[in-house]
């Protein structure tokens, strides 16, 4: 069950009782500054934490940092987060299935290949998913066309393209998720199963080199519907098709550390549009945090995760508007008495605290 259901909206006067009583420090963002701004944090202590009945794993608790905006027209397959003002994602949806290089601050698209230029179409357009970064190659699934395509990241060309499932084998049969931990690719194809992937192999044969696979399993027993992955210290973040989770892998027994439930973002999004479920994790490894999207959804937004094991009250709080210039750090930690007639509480953007 939610913590939002167990503990109900907290009122306007609450926040205000308790932004009043302490303000934290501005978080660490990307080297961007995202729309819109933290002005002030509020502090409270979590609920005990106890085991959720409808989970088969801990809820993993974290903070909500910022918002940028995200193309609503991107049917979100895979993220890949660089470092900077850039990452790259894979849009799926048949015909506007393509590989991008998006400026993080504004959401524009700054290249894209459409996977249709270099796949024609048989009976219909192919469907394109999960992307790895491989030294300076980009690794890119289909859904169920059969093959990856192998990608120059800095020029989009093609190098290569690779086959599955391999000979003599069922499975994978579809392409969801892939993400890599540095020297193998990991593969999710919508079952409980993730496949370890030499990519040189992979590269040099034309064929899916599959060198290994686990079963991902919670309390309850096998985890299905796997979809978008990121590998982070250690550990394997997947997507959960038709939920707004994200599951914390260990790479070696498969177990479902903790889950992420982030449906409450849905509640963050502007008004209108057609936004689908949560797919996307990016990771910023300089800062230790997650970029998270959806399916054409209109906001990217940033987390942070706490310690495990806890909840969190889902409070509002007060945000700057964005036509006030300065980064992030100068108008965070401010306290209630110094806001300005410029500074409102906005249902836009909620702090999530612990």
């Amino acid at each position: 069950m939610s913590p939002w259901r167990t503990l109900g909206r907290p009122t306007a006067a609450l926040a205000t009782l308790l932004l009043m009583a302490c303000c934290a420090a501005a978080p660490k963002l990307p080297s961007t500054t995202p729309t819109p701004v933290v002005a002030a944090i509020i502090n409270a202590t979590s609920p005990p934490t106890r085991q959720p009945t409808a989970l088969g794993a801990p809820l993993q608790s974290f903070q909500l940092l910022a918002s940028y905006p995200h193309d609503p027209q991107a049917f979100t397959q895979g993220l890949i987060y660089t470092g900077g003002d850039t990452y790259y994602e894979s849009t799926g949806y048949y015909e506007f299935s393509s590989l991008r290089e998006v400026e993080l601050a504004t959401g524009q698209v700054q290249r894209q290949l459409m996977l249709s230029t270099i796949a024609p179409p048989g009976t219909d357009y192919h469907f394109a998913e999960g992307i790895a970064l491989v030294g300076t190659q980009i690794f890119q699934l289909t859904w169920q066309s059969g093959f990856g395509v192998i990608y120059n990241r800095d020029t989009f060309a093609e190098q290569g393209r690779f086959r599955y499932p391999p000979e003599g084998r069922t499975l994978p049969r579809e392409g969801w998720g892939l993400t890599s931990d540095g020297t193998r690719l990991i593969m999710s194809d919508g079952t409980a199963n993730l496949y370890f992937v030499d990519p040189v192999g992979t590269a040099a044969t034309g064929s899916l080199a599959l060198i290994g696979q686990v079963e991902v399993r919670d309390a309850l027993g096998p985890v299905t519907n796997l979809n978008e992955l990121e590998y982070i210290n250690g550990e394997i973040f997947a997507n959960i098709w038709q939920r707004d989770l994200i599951a914390r892998i260990d790479p070696v027994s498969g177990a479902v550390r903790a889950y992420l439930d982030l449906h409450e973002l849905r509640a963050l999004l502007p008004p209108g549009g057609r936004p689908e479920v949560l797919n996307g994790i990016a990771y910023d490894a300089a800062n230790d945090q997650l970029l998270v999207t959806g399916k054409w959804w209109p906001t990217l937004f940033v987390i942070q995760l706490e310690p495990l094991a806890q909840y969190h009250l889902y409070l509002p709080t007060i945000v700057t508007l964005p036509s006030e210039a300065g980064p992030v750090a100068a108008r965070a930690n401010v306290p209630a008495g110094e806001l300005t007639a410029q500074q409102r509480y906005s249902p836009q953007f909620s702090k999530i605290i612990g």
